[in-house]
């Protein structure tokens, strides 16, 4: 009799243990964006997932959640502390974002909160002020910032978001005081406070600068990177203008999932989401939005996440 109990009980525990890697997945799979609706990670997110139902990649769609608030802060807490970690709850990462915010502290994660799968973006920070604005260069910018301390009002969508760190690095490499105005709305929602006029300029993703341009919205100042990007080559970096910036606040977007998360899954995904990502639908789709792509592998992500907690401790210390 014991040792028909036992066989009952292990047979039982096979039965409602987790979906084994073989089997999975099963049913669709969720994926949590910590910015908004209509906001670059979400408009990407949308696409880089957009064939996650085919045969060639999981067989299953992915459903996009938002849990926007706080620049990403609402989110994350979120997908550290209380999602399922057991491969059917994904998140999209952005750094430098998460991994600043949890240098700065009063969060409840760190890049040992979860387990990345692959990334799919990188996206430069770039100034922006509307299109009828008399400011045409960033020393434009500069000048009114020297000569009025404090009183340039410019956006961006959080705090100790890849847009404040490009803002402080501004504000160090130009020697001046500005007021930098982060929106509980996201990149979306920044984008529109310069549009609207209730702000003199901004701090914002590339991407949601070039759909803003091609609609006629804003000018575009200035590119927070190293090399000027192919989406816009009239627009010089920093450095061309004679501002010692580098690429610290570049935000790589990718895919992530909890600390927990069974190996067997963890691998499994790391196999398919890059080739995900090189479909050429959605290469196409990327383009056509002005968001630049750059796919990295599991491996290459962590040494990313490795080399940019280094950058940033060092960059926040000193800011």
């Amino acid at each position: 009799m014991k040792t028909l109990l036992t066989g009952l009980a292990v047979a039982a525990t096979m039965a409602f243990s987790p979906v084994q890697a073989q089997d999975y997945p099963d049913r669709p799979v969720m994926m949590m964006v910590s910015y908004g609706a209509g906001g670059a990670t979400d408009f990407q997110a949308r696409i880089v997932t957009m064939t996650a139902g085919n045969e060639d990649a999981l067989g299953m769609p992915i459903a996009i959640v938002n849990k926007p608030g706080a620049g990403g802060r609402v989110g994350w807490n979120w997908l550290a502390t209380q999602a399922d970690s057991d491969g059917y709850t994904l998140g999209a990462y952005n750094v430098p974002h998460f991994i600043a915010q949890s240098i700065k502290g009063g969060v409840e994660y760190s890049t040992d909160s979860f387990e990345p799968i692959a990334n799919w973006g990188a996206d430069p920070a770039v100034f922006v002020v509307a299109a009828d604005s008399e400011m045409n260069s960033m020393q434009d910018v500069v000048d009114f910032a020297t000569a009025n301390p404090g009183k340039l009002t410019f956006s961006g969508a959080g705090l100790f978001v890849g847009h404040h760190i490009a803002a402080l690095q501004l504000e160090k490499a130009a020697g001046v005081k500005m007021a930098y105005i982060p929106s509980n709305k996201g990149g979306a929602g920044a984008m529109k406070s310069v549009i609207a006029g209730e702000v003199m300029g901004g701090v914002n993703n590339l991407s949601d600068a070039f759909r803003a341009r091609e609609a006629g919205n804003v000018k575009i100042l200035g590119v927070f990177d190293l090399e000027r990007n192919e989406f816009m080559e009239d627009v010089p970096t920093m450095k061309e203008q004679g501002f010692d910036i580098d690429n610290a606040s570049v935000n790589f977007r990718g895919i992530m999932v909890p600390k927990g998360t069974p190996q067997e899954i963890i691998d499994q995904l790391a196999a398919t989401v890059p080739a995900m990502f090189e479909n050429g639908k959605v290469a196409k789709r990327m383009k056509a939005g002005g968001s630049p792509m750059h796919i990295m592998n599991r491996e290459e992500v962590l040494q990313m996440w490795a080399d940019r907690q280094a950058t940033l401790e060092e960059l926040l210390a000193g800011l």
